[in-house]
């Protein structure tokens, strides 16, 4: 934002700064949680649409920026659909690929060249059914473009090694967030492919210190067992458990700095910016613990694990508001109409991989 300008200057003096605030106990969820997967057995998977509503509403309705939640509009019947067609179009590819191999093989590609329209259509489902002081964000992202970053881009860093994944990984998220738009307004999105390359190199340096690290420990454990197969199937063991292990932590590593780099990176012009502080550490650290979690109590702790990332991120990211954002109205709304309100809930399925 220009401060040159008064009225701009102004704006920034009026504009508050506060950090997400997220509300959600595990207890309380794990209540949830726990219907929702007993009536999601009882019904042979039908529920698991009222079960996505319930889960997301209950998080957003109890994430906070500025003093106002978000909501969630979907309905569960708009899921049930997406879900019902999907386990038509799958179940038939299966039978029919019993019967012609070729044709499973069409299929498959089939399935790689609708996998980009797949996803934009469920961002685009997502986002309009997310709304924050009654405005509804939404996604502008095409086909054709989703094709280029999906599938042509990572393919094509085939070629160089890898070397270019960083890259590529940054054109996936510019894409992404500079096709969301709230209230009529698109993000902008200023990211730096030399901040992918460092987060890239400094996962895989962590990656490879601890396999070092974990390998001769490994080795050690495996020649003081008495006898040559226990230690070796000790070594396996232990080398199984530190690749899971490392590659948790190196992961962590990695989306704790690029989600710092992007949000950073990421304005609604002269209505409000995004900030993250996340650090490594405490993602590491949650993330371990969380899945200790989960191990021990036979994944009876899954909700209190997911109310603690979430708490986390939330605690890691600050929004700045302006006025401006005090006047955004909904286009969508505006633009409704009867025959667009039944459009939407012909096509309105939800076709996300969530």
């Amino acid at each position: 934002m220009d401060i040159q300008d008064p009225a701009a200057a102004s704006a920034v003096a009026a504009a508050r700064r506060s950090t997400v605030q997220f509300s959600g106990r595990g207890a309380e969820f794990f209540g949830i949680w726990i219907v929702n997967i007993l009536l999601t057995i009882v019904t042979l998977g039908i529920y698991s649409a009222w079960a996505k509503v319930r889960t997301t509403q209950y998080f957003y309705g109890h994430t906070k920026v500025d003093g106002h939640s978000f909501r969630y509009l979907a309905t569960p019947i708009q899921i049930l659909k997406g879900r019902i067609i999907a386990v038509i179009v799958f179940a038939l590819i299966s039978v029919l690929s019993t019967f012609s191999p070729i044709f499973g093989l069409m299929a498959a590609l089939a399935f790689l060249i609708a996998l980009p329209w797949i996803l934009v259509q469920g961002m685009k489902f997502s986002l309009r059914m997310t709304s924050y002081r009654n405005v509804r964000f939404g996604f502008h992202g095409t086909y054709g473009s989703a094709c280029i970053y999906y599938l042509l881009l990572p393919i094509l860093s085939v070629f160089t090694l890898y070397l270019a994944m960083p890259w590529a990984l940054k054109k996936l998220d510019q894409f992404i967030f500079s096709h969301i738009s709230f209230g009529g307004k698109q993000l902008e999105v200023s990211t730096r492919t030399s901040a992918y390359y460092k987060a890239a190199l400094t996962s895989f340096a962590v990656a490879v210190g601890l396999g070092v690290v974990c390998g001769i420990a490994a080795a050690v454990a495996g020649f003081a067992m008495p006898e040559p197969e226990a230690g070796f199937s000790l070594a396996l063991f232990l080398l199984y458990v530190a690749f899971f292990g490392i590659f948790t932590l190196a992961g962590a590593v990695y989306t704790a700095m690029i989600r710092n780099h992007l949000l950073n990176s990421t304005l609604l012009p002269q209505t409000a910016e995004l900030h993250s502080n996340l650090e490594a550490v405490d993602l590491v650290w949650v993330t371990t613990t969380n899945m200790l979690l989960v191990l021990f109590t036979l994944g009876l702790a899954y909700p209190w694990t997911k109310v603690r990332m979430t708490a986390l991120l939330a605690a890691a990211t600050e929004v700045t508001v302006y006025p401006a954002m005090d006047t955004l109205t909904d286009p969508l709304q505006q633009n409704s109409s009867v025959f667009a309100e039944q459009a939407a809930d012909l096509f309105d399925v939800d076709l996300s991989l969530t």
